[in-house]
C-alpha cells in the first residue's frame, strides 16, 4: 500500500523528536486514513524550516513501513 501525506512540521515541534519525548508521528493521509510512523523517517526531509512537502509513505502487507519518500 501508499499513502500520501501533506506534512507541515515547524522547526520547533521537530526539537521534541531530537529531544526523545516523542518518537511517533501521526498523520492523516489524503483519503482520510490516520498513519503512524517512525519519526526517524523525517530526518533526512528537515530543513531550517522543519519538514514541509508532500511525501509518499509505503508499506508492504505486514504493514510495515517499507519506504518514505518526498514527492514534492
Amino acid at each position: 500500500m501508499h499513502y500520501i501525506l501533506d506534512i507541515d512540521i515547524p522547526k520547533e515541534e521537530l526539537l521534541k523528536f531530537y529531544a526523545g519525548t516523542a518518537r511517533q508521528v501521526t498523520a492523516v493521509a489524503r483519503g482520510g486514513i490516520r498513519i503512524g510512523f517512525p519519526a526517524s523517517v523525517l530526518r533526512l526531509h528537515v530543513t531550517d524550516d522543519g519538514v514541509r512537502g508532500t511525501f509518499r509513505l509505503m508499506t508492504g502487507g505486514d504493514r510495515k513501513l517499507r519506504a518514505f519518500e518526498r514527492v514534492r
